[in-house]
């Protein structure tokens, strides 16, 4: 069975489905998104449990020609997984049911359109992450690109054609350096295969390496966002609808974290190990950066939104440690923010549905007219701001601990983070649900229903398992990255070697000389 292309293309099987149908109930279009997603929920189940964790390689492998480039470089639609790619075609497949449950609560108009979009965007994602053909990869980058546009310009909040438009320069500015490099890389490779892409970046000079590390890097930095690229990512968060941002923040926001790894670090190792130093300190200064832009926000959703600015440089600050504990951390670390940063983004949606707004301010003491919302909203924040325990933790932990060992005054940087992401975060919960009620209108708001709790329970009870039992999660990442970081400890050699061999004449003319 075609699982891979099961899983990347019933989405749009069904967007296109849903398009078509003559159904004018919106009740049954979002049902049959909801049915549409749960299929391929199961699917992603079906593929985590026929991965091998104890395999290096691709696996899964579905390849066949697709059509020929000039000077008769091959295309193929050629699809795989392995321990960089499967955590988040896990996180992609499970988030995504809910994503879809979720938006019955707040999309009220065009619903046929959002689904559809929703669908879309499926596909989009799944085709990023299990994509081994260049061409391919970029056809489905693209793709998953379009529905978030559509998503923030019709659905999104008051500022939304601004922060469409703002969001649109940023992809278009990426997009247009990463199709740059892709076609430098083809024709010079004379191939869009990307394991032997792979292997030919591997052979070349640092100057190759760096020219075309560099233009991959800043299309993925943009996407992360890294520092100082992150202006876009705070206002797209705020004017998106509730769905919108979670599927930002759970998975979109991860294919530049998952591109610097597969087309940065993995494929040029020597660049990667010179422009280590550059990332790691982007890294560290964007968790202390967007922790002090949370700590001035507001609005609950804005503050939310630069907490993730902050907690993506933990994922770029491990990964360019380039250790063995900050490789796993970061990777793992991708899924967690995805869920503890989704179920904010979720319970921030339900009360805006309630109260229609999200100015802390306009809150407090909720928790007593509210107690299953403050128990939600309180294991959310205590997950994201890595209670041992909850998933946070574990990927925090792994990260400074490689971090350290690659610079220890870098990993110290990082640790006043988690300090202050607990002061912004214990300071929202304190203010919105905590003390007397402020306000008469919070005196009615009704708790939270069935569908809601049913939305909130599946994330939770993830969180819990990845804190208590991370092993299964990492297991299926290591012999992958083992196999990149065998990559940069040979880079770092060849590096060595040419700084001796350079050295060498140097020290001859002094022995000649005396």
């Amino acid at each position: 069975m075609p699982l891979l292309t099961l899983i990347t293309f019933v989405p749009l099987l069904g967007a296109v489905l849903l398009a078509l149908a003559p159904l004018k109930d919106d009740r049954a279009l979002r049902l049959g998104a909801l049915g549409v997603t749960l299929v391929n929920a199961v699917l992603g189940l079906l593929v985590w449990q026929g991965f091998d964790p104890a395999e290096a390689g691709l696996q899964l492998v579905e390849s066949t020609p697709w059509f020929e480039l000039p000077g008769a470089i091959a295309v193929n639609y050629s699809l795989g997984v392995d321990g960089i790619s499967i955590l988040m075609v896990a996180l992609t497949a499970f988030l995504m049911p809910v994503v879809a449950l979720s938006a019955s609560g707040h999309v009220k108009q065009r619903v046929r359109e959002f689904v559809v979009w929703l669908l879309v965007m499926e596909t989009g994602m799944m085709g990023v992450f299990l994509a081994s053909d260049l061409v391919l990869f970029y056809f489905f980058w693209e793709i998953s690109l379009v529905p978030l546009y559509f998503m923030l310009g019709i659905w999104g909040g008051s500022r939304r054609l601004y922060a469409t438009v703002k969001f649109f320069l940023y992809t278009l500015a990426g997009s247009l350096v990463m199709l740059v490099a892709a076609i430098a890389l083809t024709y010079q490779a004379g191939t869009t295969d990307l394991a032997r892409l792979t292997e030919w970046a591997g052979m070349q000079d640092l100057t190759m390496q760096g020219w075309l590390f560099a233009a991959f890097a800043l299309a993925f930095a943009i996407k992360v966002p890294v520092l100082p690229f992150h202006t876009w990512l705070p206002d797209a968060h705020t004017e998106a609808p509730t769905s919108g941002s979670v599927i930002l923040a759970g998975v979109l926001l991860k294919m530049g974290t998952y591109g610097l790894l597969r087309f940065g670090i993995a494929m040029f190792p020597m660049a990667a190990v010179e422009a280590a130093p550059l990332f790691m300190v982007l890294g560290a200064v964007g968790i202390v950066y967007g922790a002090f832009l949370a700590m001035a926000q507001t609005d609950v959703k804005r503050l939310v939104a630069c907490s993730s600015v902050s907690h993506l440089g933990y994922v770029v600050l491990g990964m360019f440690a380039l250790t063995t504990a900050g490789l796993r951390g970061s990777v793992l670390q991708m899924v967690n923010h995805g869920l503890s940063t989704g179920l904010l983004f979720l319970l921030i949606g339900m009360i805006y549905e309630r109260r229609h707004s999200r100015e802390l301010d306009a809150y407090g003491g909720i928790a007593k007219v509210m107690p299953t919302f403050a128990f939600f909203f309180v294991f959310s924040v205590l997950s994201s701001v890595g209670l041992p325990g909850l998933n946070g933790f574990v990927g925090e932990w792994m990260i400074l601990l490689g971090s350290f060992e690659a610079s220890p005054t870098l990993a110290a940087i990082a640790v006043t983070g988690v300090i202050f992401g607990a002061v912004y975060l214990l300071r929202a919960t304190r203010l919105m649900l905590f003390g007397p009620v402020t306000h008469e209108e919070n005196e009615r708001l009704p708790d939270l229903d069935a569908r809601e709790i049913g939305l909130l329970a599946p994330l939770c009870l993830l969180c819990v398992v990845m804190g208590v039992m991370p092993g299964p999660f990492v297991e299926r990442t290591a012999p992958a990255l083992d196999r990149v970081e065998a990559r940069i400890q040979s880079a770092r050699e060849q590096l060595e070697l040419a700084a001796t061999l350079h050295d060498a004449p140097a020290v001859a003319g002094e022995e000649r000389t005396r």
